[in-house]
C-alpha cells in the first residue's frame, strides 16, 4: 500500500474583522530593496492612517527582516511560501512604492480568491506607479481579478473614494472610455492608407518578422513574455538566443574595431562623462565593451535574418559585462557606426535595427510593425520603448515623463548624437557599469502603442502624442526627480489624462516612433490596418480614434 506524506503547511494567516492583509513586493536586487525601504515604511504609515479613518486597519502578512534591512518580498519562492499561508479569501492590498518583480507574487495572486488591490504611490523617484502598471498588465494576461489605485500622498479625494469603494465592495473599477475597439471591418481598411497597412501586414504574415531575443523574462515582467502561439499567429515568431552566446561573439571583436567604433561617436559630438574609478565612474573600457556588444548584436541579426534584436541585460549579463544600453540605443539608430560582418560587408547600412529593450515582446510587436511600415514609406524608422515613469503639471498642462533605463536611438534626442551624454549606469544595478545615452527627448509628433495578451489573443492599445521640449529649469527638475543618468522624454498623450492611462494601460511600457504632423493621420490609419491584418485586436486610445473617422475609400 502506498504511503504519502507532505511537509507540514504553515499556520494560516487570516484577516480579522475590519482588517486587511498587507503585502509588500519589490526588487530581486537587495541593494535596491534596502534603498527603497524607508519610503515603503512611510507609505505603510500613510495607508494605516487612511484605513483608520475608514474604520479599518492593516495587518502585515509577512515580517520585516532587520538582518536584511527591509520588509519586502524579494523572490518568487518567498512570495509563494507567503501565499501558501494566507487565507485564500482574505482581502489583500499589495502596496507598491518601488520597482517590483511581478513574478514574485503574480502566480499566487492568480489563485487568490479574495479581493486584491494594487496600490501605488505616484512618484518619480520612488516609482511604485511603474511597478503597479507592470503587475496590472501581468494579472490581466494571467486572467486574474484585481483592482488598481494610485495616489501621490494617499490623501486626495480619488484615493479615499477608491479605497472606500474597494473596502465596501471588494472591487474597484475605473472609467476607461478613452479606449475604443476598432472592428476588422472598419471603413479604414478600404482607404488608401488602409491598403498600405494591409500590404505591410500581409508581408509580415507571408515572410515573417523574426525577433531575436538574448534570453527572455526581464525583471519579472510576465506581461512581457508572450505565448508562442500569440507571436506565431501575428507572424512575429521568436528566435531564442542565449546571452552566453552574445558574450562569446563579443570576445571575437578585436580591440582596434572597438576603438574605431567609440571614436566614431566621439567625433560626432557625444560626450562621455569618463572617470578613473570603474566601480563608481564611467571608463573607456566599459564603453569599448559596449561597442563590442553592438557589433556582436548586429552580426547575430545578419546571421539569423532577424527583424529585431533584444538583450535581457539584467540578471546574469549585468554580472558579466557592461550594461547593454549604449549598444541598444546605437544599434537602433539609422546614423550608426558602420558595423562590418566577418567578411567586411556593412550590416544594414543607413537603417535602424529595431532593438527590443528589456526583451519586452509587448514592445517587440509594435516595433517590428512600425519599422516595416515606416521603412516602406521611406520615413525615419527609429523606435523605442519608454517606462511610463512619472508625470506632473507645468503651466496647467500634464506632461508625462517617459524614461527608458539607459538608452534611446539618437534620432529621438534633441541634437541627435551631439545632444547625447553618456553617464555610468548606477552601480546599485550594474556593477560593471556602462554608458547610458542620456539627453532631452526632441519635440515632435509621435505614434505610440503597446501590445499585451489575453489568452493567446494579442491586444494592442494604439494612440498618438506630442513630445515637448520643456524649458531647461523644468526639464532639470524632472530629471532630478527621476533617474538623472537616463534619457527623458516629456509628452502629452492625445486625449488621455493621467488617471485615464493609470486606469487602463496594461504595461509599465509604451512604445513610440516619431511621425511628422502632416503624415500622422495617414500613417496612424495604416498602422491600425496593419495590426488588424495581423489578427491583432486594436483599441484606439484617446483622440487618435478621430483620425480613423476621416479614412475614406
Amino acid at each position: 500500500m502506498l504511503k504519502f506524506t507532505l511537509p507540514p503547511s504553515p499556520a494560516m494567516i487570516h484577516a480579522g474583522r475590519q482588517e486587511v492583509l498587507l503585502v509588500a513586493n519589490a526588487d530581486l536586487r537587495e541593494p535596491a530593496n534596502v534603498t527603497c525601504w524607508p519610503t515603503q515604511q512611510d507609505y505603510e504609515q500613510k495607508l494605516q492612517a487612511a484605513l483608520e479613518k475608514l474604520g479599518y486597519r492593516i495587518k502585515r502578512a509577512h515580517p520585516i527582516h532587520a538582518d536584511r534591512g527591509h520588509g519586502f518580498i524579494s523572490s518568487q519562492k518567498e512570495g509563494s511560501d507567503l501565499f501558501a499561508a494566507i487565507d485564500p479569501d482574505a482581502p489583500v492590498i499589495v502596496l507598491l512604492t518601488a520597482w517590483q518583480y511581478s513574478h514574485h507574487i503574480a502566480p499566487s495572486l492568480a489563485h487568490h480568491r479574495g479581493p486584491v488591490l494594487l496600490l501605488a504611490n505616484f512618484d518619480g523617484t520612488w516609482p511604485g506607479l511603474v511597478g503597479m502598471l507592470c503587475m496590472a498588465g501581468t494579472l490581466t494576461s494571467l486572467g486574474a481579478s484585481y483592482s488598481r489605485l494610485w495616489s501621490e500622498n494617499f490623501d486626495d479625494e480619488l484615493f479615499y473614494q477608491g479605497l472606500g469603494t474597494w473596502l465596501r465592495d471588494g472591487a474597484l473599477s475605473h472609467k476607461t472610455g478613452y479606449l475604443r475597439d476598432i472592428a476588422p471591418t472598419h471603413a479604414l481598411m478600404a482607404s488608401p492608407a488602409g491598403q498600405i497597412g494591409r500590404e505591410a501586414g500581409e508581408y509580415i504574415l507571408r515572410h515573417k518578422a523574426v525577433i531575436g531575443l538574448f534570453d527572455t523574462f526581464c525583471m519579472g515582467m510576465i506581461n512581457g513574455v508572450f505565448p508562442q502561439q500569440a507571436l506565431v499567429n501575428a507572424g512575429i515568431p521568436l528566435e531564442s538566443l542565449s546571452q552566453s552566446a552574445l558574450l562569446v561573439e563579443m570576445a571575437k571583436v578585436p580591440a582596434s574595431l572597438r576603438e574605431e567604433c567609440l571614436a566614431w561617436y566621439e567625433q560626432r559630438g557625444m560626450k562621455f562623462e569618463f572617470g578613473t574609478d570603474g566601480a563608481k565612474e564611467l571608463t573607456r573600457p566599459q564603453v569599448l565593451e559596449q561597442c563590442a556588444m553592438m557589433i556582436a548584436m548586429a552580426r547575430f541579426v545578419q546571421r539569423f535574418g532577424l527583424s529585431a534584436v533584444g538583450v535581457q541585460y539584467q540578471q546574469g549579463l549585468k554580472d558579466c559585462c557592461a550594461a547593454s544600453d549604449f549598444a541598444e540605443g546605437a544599434i537602433g539608430n539609422a546614423e550608426r557606426f558602420p558595423i562590418p560582418d566577418e567578411r567586411g560587408d556593412i550590416i544594414w547600412p543607413g537603417k535602424a535595427i529595431p532593438c527590443i529593450n528589456e526583451v519586452d515582446m509587448g514592445s517587440a510587436i509594435p516595433q517590428v510593425m512600425m519599422w516595416r511600415l515606416l521603412d516602406g514609406l521611406g520615413l525615419p524608422a527609429e523606435t523605442t520603448l519608454h517606462d511610463i515613469r512619472w508625470g506632473s503639471e507645468y503651466q496647467g498642462t500634464f506632461f508625462w515623463d517617459l524614461e527608458i533605463s539607459g538608452a534611446v536611438p539618437f534620432a529621438q534626442l534633441k541634437g541627435g548624437i551631439a545632444g547625447a551624454t553618456g553617464y555610468r549606469q548606477p552601480s546599485m544595478f550594474f556593477p560593471y557599469g556602462g554608458s547610458t545615452i542620456a539627453g532631452q527627448g526632441k519635440a515632435g509628433r509621435f505614434i505610440w502603442a503597446r501590445a499585451h495578451y489575453e489568452g493567446t489573443e494579442v491586444v494592442m492599445h494604439m494612440g498618438t502624442g506630442t513630445a515637448v521640449e520643456l524649458p531647461p529649469e523644468e526639464f532639470e527638475r524632472r530629471r532630478r526627480a527621476t533617474n538623472y543618468e537616463w534619457p527623458l522624454l516629456n509628452a502629452v498623450l492625445d486625449g488621455i489624462g493621467r488617471d485615464d492611462l493609470m486606469a487602463g494601460h496594461q504595461s509599465n511600457h509604451l512604445t513610440l516612433a516619431y511621425v511628422d504632423q502632416d503624415l500622422l493621420a495617414e500613417v496612424y490609419q495604416a498602422f491600425v490596418a496593419q495590426a488588424l491584418t495581423l489578427g491583432i485586436r486594436v483599441r484606439a486610445a484617446g483622440s487618435a480614434v478621430d483620425l480613423l473617422a476621416g479614412s475614406r475609400a
